[in-house]
């Protein structure tokens, strides 16, 4: 990451359900409470910019803005592919499935970094929709911003007012703009956002949450972590700090 990095205030957050089903989206929700109690934990801002929920509980996708200048250097290296291998409670014969959940960590840049013109955006107003595609909001409260030079397209919901979704969904493309032309400027930081997030296959992963053998591992560093509910909880702290130690 470049210098810039020394000046961040917030980061975008973003996690998908990977491959896995409905236990995919379920194992998303439990990394969203891990981030945000961790989060809290720190004493950081947290806020949804963007959520589509599945009917059992789960998330499909979800993208929040986390606030603290301590954010990024604490939460830069859970980009990735996270695999979970647990009994779904919906598995009546006790078999071990495997899923995945994807997580991006993008720097929120400031507006000294990212200025965007408002005449390169289009603005379309919708309604906000809920699991199974009911409305939660029969007013035009959604709002999708394309920027047209690039061809990037946000979304967000979450917020009651058109007003305040507009304000996320900015801070969302300010963030996607920045990586994208990080990315473009110079090949020595590659593709951050999709090296984060590859295809979301189970092969294709940094950590690997086993929940029979009470066992987090991460590959990067080849180190085990137990305690798993109470990490699942928020009590990041001991995994944050052998990643900043890697040096990686």
């Amino acid at each position: 990451m470049p210098e810039e990095a020394k000046k961040i205030n917030a980061v975008i957050l973003e996690i998908r359900a990977g491959v896995g089903g409905d236990e995919a989206a379920l194992f998303a929700s439990d990394l969203l409470r891990m981030y945000t109690r961790y989060a809290q934990n720190q004493g950081w801002g947290v806020a949804i910019l963007h959520s589509n929920q599945t009917e059992l509980g789960g998330i499909k996708e979800i993208i929040l803005e986390i606030k603290s200048p301590d954010a990024y250097e604490s939460l830069k290296y859970e980009g990735g592919v996270h695999r979970i291998q647990r009994i779904p409670k919906t598995e009546k014969a006790g078999r071990v499935h495997t899923s995945t959940a994807t997580v991006a960590v993008l720097a929120k840049p400031d507006s000294t970094q990212m200025t965007i013109r408002m005449q390169d955006i289009k603005i379309d107003y919708c309604k906000a929709s809920g699991p199974g595609g009911q409305y939660v909001n029969k007013r035009m409260s959604a709002i999708r911003l394309t920027h047209i030079p690039s061809g990037l397209v946000v979304y967000s919901q979450t917020e009651r007012s058109l007003l305040q979704n507009k304000e996320s969904a900015l801070s969302l493309l300010q963030a996607r703009l920045l990586e994208k032309q990080e990315r473009e400027a110079s090949t020595k930081f590659g593709d951050a956002r999709n090296s984060q997030i590859g295809t979301g296959s189970r092969e294709e992963k940094i950590r690997t949450y086993n929940f029979p053998q009470d066992r987090i591992t991460d590959h990067r560093i080849n180190k085990n972590f137990h305690d798993i509910e109470k990490i699942m909880e928020g009590r990041m702290e001991k995994m944050v700090e052998a990643m900043k130690k890697s040096g990686l």
